[in-house]
């Protein structure tokens, strides 16, 4: 069988993107220490988001855990777990009606997660994953969570294969896009590639309806803009969450759940001294306060606060190598 040049040009670059995007996944593989921490992290799903500035593509494998325990587990959120429990409730019954042969209404398994950053998005989303398998909608039950940098490519032609490259990675589980609005910029072109991406998205989540599903996340106002900008992604995109943001105490607690995770404690002063300045950086915050992840941050400073005031003694005990010190904190804000 012989090929035209075109034919054989359009193999390469369809090669090159599916190697491309095979070298950038990563396999996010979570703790197996101590199953349960009591202020509501489990070692199956961390309370924290993707870093901003990880790479293009992160398959989260299942793991094995209860995702319902997990998801009850997670701290605040609470009327984010009431509308994942009344969706998997709606799905159950459904399945049950149709197993007794009643008509049961055609629904969308795909989700809008709408809020700021660090308001657990992400792992809501690799939870509900895994309850879309328990369920039977999805057979594996993985996440694939990317954003725009992970869909779009720089030249004509190419944004295609790239995305679908993307979309074969999470059949059978979910395709989790965060920040998606940036696929449509405020005011772009229509030259822009992101808009190729969508209509490739778009036409997958058709054909490949039975054994893909898709959670778009971003703030509440962009994401709003960014369905509005397609009646494809309307008719596609009609079950919202909110995610708050949390509150001091919240915060607080996720804190503490870091210190749990990572052997440490804290001395009461500090500890006084956290709930002041969260209580004081929710007061004055911004829309790009970052939530958890302001927290996880002001924890890997203070720890390494702690590492520099210790590392000018000797003869340390295990009491000292855990606590950390009012000093350690206040030079971590």
């Amino acid at each position: 069988m012989e090929f035209t040049s075109k034919q054989i040009v359009t193999l390469a670059v369809a090669v090159c993107f599916t190697v491309m995007a095979i070298m950038t996944t990563v396999v996010n593989v979570t703790d197996t220490d101590d199953k349960t921490d009591s202020v509501g992290q489990t070692n199956n799903t961390e309370q924290t988001e993707v870093p901003e500035d990880s790479v293009q593509l992160v398959v989260n494998e299942p793991v094995e855990g209860d995702p319902y325990q997990e998801l009850e587990e997670l701290i605040g959120l609470a009327a984010v777990k009431e509308e994942v429990k009344s969706l998997a409730n709606f799905v159950r019954v459904q399945k049950q009606r149709q197993e007794k042969g009643l008509k049961t209404p055609k629904m969308s398994y795909h989700l809008v997660f709408t809020g700021s950053p660090g308001t657990g998005k992400t792992t809501v989303a690799r939870i509900v994953a895994r309850i879309y398998k328990d369920l039977g909608i999805l057979k594996k039950g993985h996440t694939v969570e990317t954003d725009r940098s992970g869909l779009v490519a720089e030249y004509v032609g190419q944004t295609a294969i790239k995305t679908n490259a993307v979309v074969d990675s999470a059949l059978n589980g979910v395709l989790f896009i965060d920040e998606a609005y940036a696929l449509v910029p405020e005011g772009g072109s229509n030259s822009d590639y992101g808009q190729e991406a969508i209509s490739t998205l778009l036409k997958r989540m058709e054909d490949d309806r039975d054994k893909l599903v898709v959670i778009i996340a971003g703030y509440t106002n962009e994401m709003k803009r960014f369905i509005d900008s397609n009646p494809g992604l309307r008719s596609r995109f009609n079950r919202y969450i909110k995610f708050p943001d949390y509150t001091p105490e919240e915060l607080v607690d996720i804190f503490h759940m870091y210190m749990r995770k990572n052997e440490y404690t804290i001395s009461k002063d500090a500890d006084k001294l956290l709930r002041e300045k969260l209580e004081y950086a929710v007061a004055h915050k911004d829309r790009n306060f970052g939530n958890a992840r302001y927290v996880r941050n002001v924890f890997e400073k203070t720890i390494q606060r702690q590492a520099d005031r210790l590392s000018k003694r000797s003869g340390l005990s295990e009491q000292q190598l855990m606590e950390l010190s009012m000093e350690d904190l206040e030079k971590a804000f």
